[in-house]
């Protein structure tokens, strides 16, 4: 059980290992508060649509069963969304379109199809559990680097609590701010995660 939980972070981890959700990790990693918030609405969403989608498993006809799970994801995207506009108004308007878009992001639709579809409600639980952290931990990761090494701050809240990194805070290396420089934290972040878990495993 314990190890299923946390397979997410190492050894099944979605942006390091599966490479799944690359496009909202490169997009709003570009701060910690941003991938805080990023992490609990898919981390909501996809423990929300695991448990629904495995209680309708044998009553969604196959023919239709992508959509009706898109349905189901949307449905628990949508009440994220008005949520964190109505109580989280600055991140909503900072992570903008990108709420809207964990509809389509291939973590959650990926786990509704290759697992919550074929299994019970508490190992589907489970799982979402496991990759929910596994995707915290690996967006966490890219937006600290990102963030210290781009802006020599690490914000935790959107209208206040910085922490400014002298020497960093007045001169950043402002490659890390753009996609490239996303692009090069991730690869390196990859080939640790990958590392770490070939150590861990032996």
């Amino acid at each position: 059980m314990m190890k299923n939980l946390f397979k997410g972070i190492l050894r099944e981890n979605p942006i390091f290992v599966l490479a799944l959700g690359l496009c909202p990790s490169l997009a709003v990693s570009t701060s910690v508060n941003n991938a805080l918030g990023m992490s609990a609405a898919t981390f909501i969403v996809l423990l929300g649509s695991n448990v629904v989608i495995s209680l309708l498993r044998k009553q969604i006809p196959e023919d239709i069963h992508i959509p009706a799970y898109i349905v189901i994801i949307a449905s628990f995207v949508t009440l994220v969304d008005i949520v964190m506009q109505a109580y989280f108004p600055a991140l909503s308007k900072s992570l903008g379109i990108f709420i809207p878009l964990i509809v389509v992001n291939c973590i959650i639709l990926g786990r509704a199809e290759a697992f919550a579809s074929k299994n019970t409600v508490g190992a589907s639980a489970v799982d979402a559990i496991a990759m929910g952290i596994g995707f915290a931990v690996g967006l966490i990761s890219i937006a600290l680097v990102r963030e210290i090494l781009g802006a020599g701050t690490i914000t935790i809240f959107p209208d206040g609590g910085v922490i400014r990194i002298p020497g960093l805070v007045d001169k950043p290396a402002l490659v890390f701010a753009f996609p490239a420089g996303a692009l090069i934290v991730v690869g390196f972040l990859q080939a640790f995660f990958r590392w770490l878990g070939e150590v861990t495993n032996k």
